[in-house]
């Protein structure tokens, strides 16, 4: 098993001399631990914990997908914007017999109608009925069972970059267990909205960018060992090119960035953190390795990568749109002197589609800068964290429960005692970071940043509406920063043959093991008390009122 602990960051400048180590090609030891990333190999038995934890996740969120019944929430939008996707190319309004207009690109309804298109759709308002290409189910598990592969799958996602980024199966195995466990990120994955689909495609451009940097941190180091200088000007002190040594996770990190704002706009807000760590990191291993410019050579050698794979953005986003640019049928296609007699639309071959999306994005994001209708679940974004307003998305009165009175519901809350650590841990990861110099502590403030503070800057500046679910790609990274504090309770591992182990570090070790274990267990057991309103299990009224903690702030 791999380091267990934060405590010393990689990376991190020390007061050790550059003793030679001929085994690594007289690379300096200093030099090897600063550009030394984990083991690319396979580790059978961090790959078993992984698969423990996603089976969890998946069973929490398919067993009785198919529950509560009909469309919940904004389900009655996407999961009909989807089965036009997937019947005609575009969004589609069958009642009034022309197309939607919708205000989000159209990867995340893409995505929904891929299970409809291969477990059925029903819809009776509508008058649409269709069987499955694989097997027909109940048409809910149908168009809620992609959010839950892509929750599932974003569990396993974030175990492999928690392993990655502390060194430590444990804690990786950690961060995915309490994502499984957190009641937000279950209600996401059981209901077909965009929002989990948004927060996988942006966890994996961030798992992307970090494989990407240990391949060049390991680029560095075989150069080195081979012999290279770093202090030679110009190609002669790089690493040797060719087509192997290209950033390839840099660019599919590019067209997963891309599937991202196909999803949702709001991955935007991410993008100048995602190139500032690029950077920042190509620039922290020249430095590791001697580069005596490595700010200018950061920019010469990586601008055009980083450039390359924003044009590999675009090209997916605007891929996810094939279907309405390869008809007419979708909204503002061609010109409608009937439909939009107003628009400034074009009717030029090729260019003019292109024109025509322009004005579609115009309209959308003009529907997006005056969205300010108040709503009963509406919250700004200083509650988010607090659990302060949460999204009721089914309620229900009716079935049996052996009480006079029941209730069932649907509530997007985060598992409390989970939530309420988060602030309490970005406080202690940024002392942390700034006394280590720790580049994972600052990198996930920087991502939590992304994710929250631009709706601060909407809700003052604008009074927007928003909701809680808007939290949903800072998600992981919030777990992230728990998991780091729990990693610095932990304490670095201590061999039992090494001259500085001492009882006291061992005892140490077990006890920050024993308290940060106790905390994974309370959480498991505070989402098992709310389970039953994370799926809309039926239940006496008065156990239904009990876990309405802050009374009507959750009702």
């Amino acid at each position: 098993m791999t380091q267990a602990s934060t405590a010393h960051p990689a990376g991190q400048a020390g007061p050790e001399q550059p003793d030679r180590d001929e085994s690594a090609g007289g690379v300096p030891d200093v030099v090897r631990r600063r550009l030394a990333s984990i083991d690319a190999h396979l580790d059978r038995r961090s790959w078993l914990a992984t698969g423990v934890v996603v089976a969890i996740a998946a069973i929490l969120r398919f067993v009785n997908l198919a529950h509560p019944p009909g469309k919940i929430f904004d389900e009655v939008y996407y999961a009909r914007d989807a089965w036009g996707l997937v019947d005609r190319g575009v969004e589609w309004n069958y009642k009034d017999g022309g197309p939607s207009y919708v205000v989000h690109p159209p990867l995340g309804k893409w995505l929904i109608g891929l299970g409809e298109w291969a477990f059925g759709y029903s819809d009776t308002e509508h008058g649409v009925s269709a069987a499955g290409h694989l097997v027909t189910t109940a048409p809910e598990f149908a168009w809620r069972f992609s959010a839950a592969v892509v929750g599932t799958l974003s569990v396993l996602l974030l175990v492999r970059i928690g392993r990655r980024l502390f060194r430590s199966t444990v804690l990786g195995c950690a961060a995915g267990l309490l994502l499984a466990l957190d009641g937000f990120h279950l209600v996401l994955s059981r209901t077909a909205l965009l929002d989990i689909f948004l927060l996988f495609f942006v966890l994996a451009t961030f798992g992307a960018l970090v494989l990407d940097r240990d391949a060049r941190r390991r680029r560095w180091a075989r150069a080195l060992a081979d012999g290279l200088d770093p202090g030679r000007p110009g190609r002669a002190g790089r690493p040797a090119g060719g087509w192997r040594t290209w950033p390839w996770w840099r660019l599919a990190a590019g067209v997963l960035f891309g599937c991202a704002c196909a999803v949702k706009w709001s991955a935007l807000y991410f993008l100048p953190v995602f190139v500032l760590l690029v950077v920042f990191w190509e620039v922290g291993a020249r430095r590791s390795a001697g580069v005596r410019r490595p700010w200018r050579d950061t920019l010469l050698d990586e601008v055009p990568w980083l450039v390359l794979a924003g044009l590999l953005m675009v090209v997916t986003y605007v891929a996810t749109w094939s279907g309405w640019l390869l008809g007419d049928e979708g909204y503002y296609r061609v010109i409608d002197a009937q439909r939009w007699p107003n628009a400034p639309l074009s009717d030029t071959p090729v260019i003019g589609a292109l024109q025509n999306l322009i004005e579609y994005h115009r309209a959308a994001y003009g529907f997006h800068a005056q969205l300010d209708d108040s709503h009963k679940y509406q919250s700004w974004p200083w509650q988010w964290l607090l659990l302060g307003r949460p999204v009721a998305f089914y309620w229900s009165g009716d079935g049996a429960c052996g009480a006079a009175s029941c209730a069932s519901e649907v509530l997007l809350l985060g598992t409390p005692l989970l939530w309420w650590s988060f602030l309490p841990a970005l406080v202690a990861l940024a002392w942390l970071g700034l006394a280590r110099r720790d580049w994972r502590a600052g990198t996930i403030l920087l991502c939590v940043a992304a994710g929250l503070l631009p709706w601060f800057w909407f809700a003052i500046a604008g009074g927007r509406t928003m909701f809680s679910f808007y939290a949903a790609p800072a998600l992981p990274f919030l777990v992230l920063a728990v998991t780091y504090v729990l990693g610095a309770i932990i304490g670095p591992p201590v061999s039992a043959g090494s001259a500085d182990a001492t009882e006291a570090d061992q005892d140490r070790r077990l006890v920050g093991g024993v308290v940060a274990g106790a905390y994974v267990v309370l959480v498991a057991l505070c989402f098992a008390y709310f389970y039953p309103i994370f799926v809309g299990d039926t239940m006496p009224y008065d156990d239904w009122s009990n876990r309405m903690w802050l009374d009507g702030r959750w009702i």
